[in-house]
């Protein structure tokens, strides 16, 4: 196997299983990014305790983020807290489309090729550009070349020049011209039944968790605590997913179900989520 090996998917037993520091990114994500683009430390270890974080937790998770420059410390008025950096609001704004709105492509949209060439002196820049493509769910074709579709163009030419990485990438777009069945090269190129299990197991992690709603809408920091971690989960599987064309898909696709089913859930749950997180900052 070459060392550009497929990308792996989460890891954790658990769909809904995330590291403290991903669920303050959501709730940063969900709750902070409008005006002032701030949320109180004091709220922060309140609604993470509704997630079972406890706030020694928070403020090691916090400190971390701030040295990846993800936060910036700020005070407003007598109140310290923090804020989104400038990096990490631009890449939570291109992330919602993913997120929140993806779509497959087409095979009329065509396909992108990134290809890398990294001087041995920077190889660190190599393991880095592996590790962006991959979570933008590019597929490694052969060593320093990676492939998606066409849609995700604009997107990855924006992540690699945010992170410096441009400067190393010829991108290429065009049609795939054979000569093998193109649905058995991109499982070459992807691990569909690792993704495939992914869905799967959203699937059979939030199936129950609707049942449960429809019986007993959800409120305060119930519904928080769900819609949190479920937006924490989905976004790690959506950027394992390229958004393929249904044509080079496996027949009966879970992410299509999966997609239906976090809509479905997110509308249950996103208002009573919103107004818990408004008690917790204000009361």
């Amino acid at each position: 196997m070459s060392s550009d090996a497929k990308p792996k998917g989460l890891q954790d037993d658990s769909i809904a299983e995330a590291q403290p520091r991903q669920l303050i990114v959501t709730v940063y994500g969900l709750y902070a990014r409008e005006k002032p683009n701030w949320l109180p430390i004091a709220s922060v270890v309140r609604l993470m305790s509704d997630l079972g974080v406890d706030s020694q937790a928070v403020r090691s998770s916090i400190s971390r983020l701030k040295r990846r420059d993800t936060l910036h410390s700020l005070r407003i008025g007598a109140a310290a807290g923090y804020a989104l950096s400038p990096s990490t609001l631009e890449a939570m704004r291109e992330g919602d489309r993913r997120i929140f709105d993806q779509r497959h492509a087409s095979l009329a949209d065509g396909w992108v090729q990134v290809v890398f060439t990294v001087p041995e002196a920077e190889r660190g820049k190599r393991h880095e550009l592996r590790t962006r493509l991959a979570r933008l769910g590019f597929g490694p074709v052969a060593p320093g070349v990676w492939l998606a579709p066409g849609a995700l163009a604009d997107e990855v030419s924006e992540v690699l020049a945010r992170q410096r990485l441009s400067g190393y990438v010829d991108i290429f777009c065009g049609q795939y011209l054979g000569y093998a069945e193109l649905a058995g090269r991109v499982r070459d190129w992807w691990d569909l039944d690792d993704l495939a299990a992914k869905y799967a197991q959203f699937l059979g992690h939030y199936r129950p968790v609707r049942r449960r709603l429809a019986s007993r809408p959800p409120a305060g920091g119930e519904a928080f605590a769900e819609y949190v971690r479920m937006v924490t989960a989905w976004r790690r599987l959506r950027y394992l997913d390229p958004g393929l064309p249904a044509e080079v898909l496996p027949a009966r696709w879970d992410g299509v179900a999966a997609a239906k089913l976090f809509g479905e859930l997110s509308d249950a749950l996103r208002q009573p989520a919103h107004r818990h997180v408004l008690r917790a900052i204000h009361d």
